[in-house]
């Protein structure tokens, strides 16, 4: 049925189908590609994942294993050839688009030169909301976000406060795309303000800047880590994570996303995390978290015990190999992966008896045994075994210790 649907549109407007997202059936503008290879228009993607907390592909409704969307350039190329060869055929704007445009332009006057930002602010979002094919246009765009970033970088932040919240709800409508957008959002007098709201702002001010930080951080992977802030991007992001009520939140959850893209920057971002507390803030969060956040959480988690720092910061918390064992079996086969992957990190560094011995105290020696006949994932077998020959000895002094490992021992041997 989506099949014809999409052809059905594609007929319609004269468009390859490929083109079209498969959410919307438009044209995309922006298109990326999430973990199960279907592309669609970054927008429509954000908002099934971000603002509807999805955690599975829209056409194939399989699980995503990564949240992370991978810009399709040459999917991208494809259709604005297409579009610079047919803009003769394109039927020109209609009196109310230019309507439209033209009272955009007027706000955008009024709010350089006149009082009352906020306000104005609240009208041009207004505008922009209510009509998508404003955002769709470059240009009005352009004009948007040269605005928007002129006013925060000129705006005294307990000053304009009001004005600045207002500013970024703009600012999180806009579809931002390309390197000179992200050189200019990531300039000091720029970031500043986004950072200083999403630590005091109202709480649809906060989701907002949050909604910005994540599409920064996907406008540049590689270089998205933010340094010389007067506000520590990573405190702000985990103290999210402790103060929400619940994990479930649109806010935290984007705090979640956002740490997680960092994360995968580089080595700095995750030891500049483990700094900030993070791995104290995630065993913390793991025993209430549901399926997906505990999944994520998990995901980081291990991403930062890939490090020494990080496993330390782990087997000094005392209820980090309790957490984790907690979740083996009980959440998803993901979690069960990454969780065993975590236990098998911190059992494998230098300082490891002690992680050990915490192992088989709370159980969790019993759950690793149980995934060696229940998982059917090899990788956390051979994970399993290689801790067990590694700990199996030590293990098997504690009384508590599962009489099936003894058995497992022997076979082994």
């Amino acid at each position: 049925m989506e099949e014809e649907e999409a052809a059905a549109a594609a007929a319609e407007t004269g468009v390859p189908v490929h083109f079209l997202c498969p959410i919307s059936m438009e044209l995309m503008r922006d298109p990326v590609t999430v973990a199960t290879g279907v592309t669609y228009e970054r927008k429509n993607i954000e908002k099934w994942l971000f603002a509807y907390n999805k955690s599975t592909c829209p056409a194939t409704m399989q699980r995503l294993t990564s949240f992370h969307l991978t810009p399709n350039h040459t999917l991208g190329r494809l259709i604005s050839s297409f579009l610079t060869s047919s803009t003769s055929s394109l039927p020109p704007p209609s009196p109310s688009d230019r309507r439209k445009v033209d009272e955009v332009d007027a706000l955008l006057c009024s709010i350089r030169t006149g009082p009352f930002k906020a306000t104005r602010f609240r009208k041009l979002r207004s505008v922009l909301s209510g009509d998508a094919s404003l955002l769709d246009d470059e240009n009005v765009s352009s004009k948007v976000l040269e605005c928007v970033v002129s006013e925060i970088g000129n705006t005294a932040v307990f000053a304009g406060f009001g004005a600045c919240e207002e500013a970024l709800g703009v600012l999180a409508l806009l579809p931002l795309s390309g390197r000179a957008t992200f050189d200019v959002l990531v300039k000091p007098e720029h970031l500043r303000p986004i950072l200083a709201v999403l630590q005091s702002g109202s709480a649809d001010a906060r989701v907002d800047a949050m909604s910005i930080l994540v599409k920064i951080s996907k406008l540049n992977r590689d270089q998205w880590i933010p340094v010389d802030q007067e506000v520590d991007l990573f405190t702000v992001l985990l103290e999210l994570l402790s103060d929400e009520i619940s994990v479930s939140t649109k806010l935290s959850s984007c705090a979640l996303d956002l740490l997680l893209e960092l994360a995968a920057c580089s080595r700095r971002s995750r030891s500049r995390a483990v700094e900030a507390g993070a791995v104290r803030v995630l065993v913390e969060l793991l025993p209430e978290a549901r399926r997906s956040s505990c999944e994520r959480a998990l995901l980081l988690l291990k991403r930062l015990c890939e490090l020494s720092e990080g496993r330390a910061a782990f087997a000094e918390h005392g209820l980090g190999v309790a957490a984790v064992a907690n979740k083996l079996l009980r959440v998803s086969e993901t979690a069960t992966k990454l969780g065993v992957t975590v236990l098998w990190l911190a059992s494998t560094f230098l300082a490891a008896e002690k992680t050990a011995e915490e192992m088989v105290a709370v159980g969790a020696v019993g759950k690793l045994v149980a995934v060696l006949h229940v998982d059917g994932r090899s990788s956390n077998k051979k994970r399993v075994i290689a801790m067990i020959k590694l700990h199996g000895n030590l293990w098997r002094q504690f009384p508590c210790c599962p009489n099936e490992l003894t058995n497992l021992m022997r076979l082994n041997h």
